[in-house]
């Protein structure tokens, strides 16, 4: 069983007993987060979808706050002598979903 959930503001793909990356969330390691609701359930091939959400409520653990790859934006003008460096790493939340429904 897998379900679509907007998780701060990007619809991600969860599956029970799994890990994934979200945009940095409020809380500590350990905590128990509600991600809210489903837009879409696949139960083996039987899928449901909201209009625009379903009443099904996805749970996850905090596992850790990690950042992200580095990100180097460079500027440069030609013959101005020019030049800017620039990097950023995002921070992410690793939540494991803990239950679907």
């Amino acid at each position: 069983m897998y379900a679509i959930v907007n998780i701060a503001g990007k619809q991600t793909k969860v599956e029970a007993n799994k890990f994934v990356y979200a945009h940095r969330l409020a809380g500590n390691v350990g905590d128990t987060v509600e991600l809210g609701k489903a837009l879409l359930t696949d139960d083996n091939g039987t899928l449901n979808i909201g209009s625009p959400l379903l009443d099904v409520a996805v749970t996850g653990t905090i596992l850790a706050h990690v950042k992200g790859d580095k990100v180097l934006v460079f500027k440069k003008k030609r013959r101005k002598g020019y030049r800017k460096l620039n990097g950023h790493r995002q921070q992410f939340t690793k939540v494991m979903i803990n239950s679907i429904g």
